[in-house]
């Protein structure tokens, strides 16, 4: 029996490794070398600590908070698997989404049986995401969802927040503290493939905090994900990932103006990453086509219809070599098209 989900994720497929691949949101100034070797010196012929004592310390003093708060998780999405099951046990019935989100909300709240609902003080369950995928925005309205949130469980994914590169987050430290906070620091660090994650639960949420740990199996995360997320608490990394956000900016200011001098049209984003509509891809079957075309070529874009936004793709925030790559293949597809 196959699920009626399609998992959509940019990144590898059945082509392989793209060669310049502008479908995922992982920083292109990474890897980062210091967290590169850390987890070149993991030891994988044994269990990490089962109560993983050092990490967890490690990551509440990042984050000044009480280590009771910390949750780890073998990623992102099982984190939002395992909360959307709590939120079920809890007796929640409905999953409110940002308007445009990552599919895993959506799945894991089909996987328990939750109903997907338009208006968010209906729904048990919560979701933002700020900087937004695919937007790289805060959503309308986000400001006020901690004084909503009432009796109800909001996450607040915070994967983009390292990778920042403009304005400000819409929560303040106060309405942080009663929020789940999501965090994935492999995509800030330009290791995408190490699955490691951790969320920060709400202050005077030890009951919720503890049936997470419940629900979770011995040992999500590995020796490899231990290495990734100590490294990611060192200033070493903190350092290196500062570096790197001013690296981005230039890069972003650059390979928007290039995109633009061939007549897309890019959306505003606080993220390494941005949506645009390419143009002349009309009807729809166009841009696919023409998506199909780069690929070919090595070169891979999101397409973000499944996010609720066709005609647009999200880009990532690549190195210059990788911009002009962009450029001359789109110049040559648009070429063979007119």
């Amino acid at each position: 029996m196959t699920s009626s989900f399609q998992r959509i994720h940019g990144g590898p497929d059945q082509h392989g490794k793209p060669l310049f691949d502008f479908s995922t949101n992982s920083n292109a100034c990474g890897p980062c070398p210091q967290a590169l070797a850390a987890i070149g010196q993991a030891d994988p012929t044994q269990y990490p600590d089962a109560g993983y004592t050092a990490l967890r310390g490690q990551l509440a003093a990042l984050h000044d908070v009480d280590v009771r708060r910390v949750v780890l998780a073998a990623s992102a999405s099982e984190f939002i698997f395992r909360i959307s099951s709590l939120a079920a046990q809890r007796g929640a019935r409905a999953v409110s989404l940002p308007p445009h989100s990552y599919g895993d909300y959506a799945q894991a709240a089909h996987a328990h049986r939750l109903a997907l609902v338009a208006q968010t003080d209906e729904a048990q369950l919560r979701w933002a995401c700020e900087p937004s995928s695919p937007l790289g925005v805060a959503h309308e309205g986000l400001g006020s969802l901690p004084d909503r949130a009432a009796s109800a469980m909001l996450v607040l994914d915070r994967a983009y927040e390292p990778l920042r590169l403009d304005g400000a987050a819409a929560l303040t430290h106060a309405q942080l503290q009663s929020v789940w906070q999501l965090w994935t620091p492999n995509k800030a660090l330009g290791l995408t493939g190490v699955r490691a994650a951790y969320a920060i639960a709400p202050l005077g949420s030890d009951a919720d905090a503890q049936a997470m740990e419940a629900l979770c199996p011995s040992w999500p995360v590995g020796s490899h994900g231990v290495a990734m997320l100590q490294a990611w608490t060192s200033p070493d990394v903190r350092g290196w990932l500062a570096e790197s956000l001013n690296t981005l900016r230039e890069w972003k200011k650059r390979q928007i103006a290039l995109l633009e001098s061939s007549g897309w049209i890019c959306e505003p984003s606080d993220a390494n990453f941005f949506c645009a509509r390419p143009p002349g891809m009309e009807p729809p079957e166009s841009l696919a086509l023409a998506l199909a075309q780069l690929r070919a070529q090595g070169i891979k874009l999101r397409d973000t219809t499944s996010f609720g936004l066709p005609g647009l793709v999200r880009v990532s925030v690549l190195p210059p070599a990788a911009q002009y790559a962009l450029h001359n293949a789109w110049q040559h597809i648009i070429g063979k098209s007119a």
